[in-house]
């Protein structure tokens, strides 16, 4: 990296080789994938490790405190790293997320099990937040493009790859490799990031809002637990859910008055009074809930309605995958060669309008190769939306509000997906049980409505009562897709609203 011997007052901003950022994208692309795969990897390791360990009731909490943890931290991991610099943060994040790892792989009993996996999501609440934060700091917006598609890539790959990995570690070794195999990819990435992110060390004067903070913290655990167990724990209609509501509602707003008077607020108020940022956000919050519904519920149809196996499932979304990567890629160098983003937003919601429209007309006589294509579409439409809008909000905040801006459209973003997941969840819950009413479809003894959930099951059920099931789950799950295009249609509309702002020609770091 060159260096200025001019004041630091005066000193205009140091650029680095395309070869030197390479290597620093390399170590964050490590970090991002561990955080990104943890998403997922641990779906297919349920059920076994429910035997092993027991506690079937709490299995649910082995993602609950990843989430919980995961989203929570990202806003505070953004204010610090404004605060006190990057890369000591972004290196204790990775450390964390290790020890985490380490933990969860050695657990003993459930409950040690759970709490490893909050650990875990702590860290990894850093990583995802930090990673695209640092990028901002050695890449200028102009150039970012070149890099930040590779990100999307890697959170489009890892989705996918989670479950077959967790499959084949199941299969092959033992649950416990599910948790180990982050300690080796964790060491690299300590390792290239450590030698070769330089970054100045930042000394502000600072009051951290630790009233903001906890307001925070309280007001989206009790929303995220909300969305987890409503419809599935707890009725819409019960009273822990009501609480859940009520407190979440208070604790988010006293965080907004709060937020207005902190002389350090964890979200400044200016932050959303900028459009660029304001509309990024949306765009973001409303993508995320699309990507993660298709994520979740599509292996669910291919299972079920088209009898493929968990494997397959997971290989058969690699036509959304390469459509996400394509897009992402495309987009970020087109950016960089053009200097304009906004023509991305606006056809990638068009895009993923039409994939959605395309995923509710499936039905069980959907051919493969057509659900393929279908998939192709979705996946061009978010990959040409999500990373793009990452670097417009990054050009638009001051250089002093990078990190905050980066990590709360990150938070957007998985808000976003546990919206859907929850929502999308209760819709195909509900419709399920009304087109199985409608048909007349009954269970035979000793199949709770519970079992159902696995595709094992449903394929041991008798020829008509399972016929009956695929045709009522493929009519769910397409009814949810459905439900998902008016949404996709308001990020169409907030695209246009998204205001061209010319992207810098430096990096941010001083």
């Amino acid at each position: 990296m060159t260096t200025t011997t001019a004041p630091p007052a005066s000193a205009g901003p140091t650029q680095m080789s395309h070869r030197e950022i390479l290597v620093v994208v390399a170590g964050l692309m490590a970090a991002m994938f561990l955080a990104a795969l943890d998403q997922t990897i641990v779906a297919t390791a349920l059920p076994t490790i429910a035997g092993d360990l027991g506690g079937l009731s709490r299995l649910s909490w082995i993602v609950t405190a990843y989430l919980l943890t995961s989203t929570v931290s990202v806003p505070l991991y953004g204010k610090v790293s404004d605060l006190y610099g990057r890369k000591p943060l972004f290196l204790g994040a990775i450390a964390v997320f290790v020890v985490g790892s380490l933990a969860a792989g050695v657990s003993q009993t459930m409950t040690q099990l759970i709490v490893s996996r909050a650990v875990q999501g702590v860290g990894a609440g850093g990583l995802l937040a930090m990673a695209q934060t640092i990028l901002g700091d050695v890449v200028s917006p102009r150039e970012r493009g070149r890099y930040i598609g590779y990100f999307g890539a890697v959170f489009g790959v890892s989705s996918v790859l989670g479950p077959l990995l967790g499959g084949f570690f199941v299969d092959s070794l033992s649950w416990r490799w599910v948790f180990y195999i982050n300690l080796p990819l964790g060491a690299v990435a300590l390792y290239i990031v450590q030698r070769s992110l330089k970054l100045p060390r930042i000394r502000r004067e600072h009051a951290i809002d630790y009233l903001g903070a906890a307001l925070l913290t309280a007001g989206v655990t009790t929303l995220l637990l909300l969305l987890v167990w409503g419809g599935q724990v707890y009725a819409w209609t019960s009273a822990p859910t009501a609480a859940l509501a009520v407190v979440s509602a208070i604790a988010l707003s006293a965080f907004v008055v709060v937020e207005r008077r902190a002389p350090e607020p964890l979200l400044p108020p200016e932050l959303f009074g900028n459009g660029v940022f304001t509309v990024s956000a949306l765009i973001s919050l409303i993508t995320g809930t699309a990507m993660f519904g298709a994520i979740v519920f599509l292996p669910l149809f291919l299972q079920v309605v088209t009898g493929v196996s968990a494997t397959s499932s997971g290989l058969q979304l690699m036509p959304l995958v390469g459509g996400l990567v394509t897009a992402t890629i495309t987009a970020g160098r087109l950016t960089t060669r053009w200097g304009r983003y906004k023509v991305f937003p606006v056809a990638g919601t068009a895009v993923l309008t039409l994939g959605l429209w395309l995923l509710s007309t499936m039905s069980v006589d959907t051919g493969r190769w057509v659900i393929s294509t279908y998939m192709v579409i979705v996946g061009l439409g978010i990959g040409a939306v999500m990373q793009t809008l990452v670097v417009a909000a990054q050009n638009a905040v001051p250089v002093r509000q990078l990190g905050t801006a980066t990590s709360a459209m990150q938070f957007a973003r998985s808000i976003g997906g546990s919206l859907g997941v929850a929502l999308f969840g209760a819709l195909v819950n509900a419709r399920l049980a009304s087109r199985l009413a409608g048909a007349g479809a009954v269970l035979p003894g000793g199949v709770s409505s519970e079992s159902l959930a696995s595709p094992a099951a449903i394929a041991a059920l008798p020829e008509p009562v399972r016929a009956a099931l695929q045709v009522a789950l493929a009519d769910a799950i397409t009814f949810v897709f459905g439900a998902a295009v008016p949404l996709a249609v308001v990020a169409f509309g907030l695209s246009w609203l998204l205001r061209e702002v010319p992207l810098r020609t430096h990096a941010n770091r001083p």
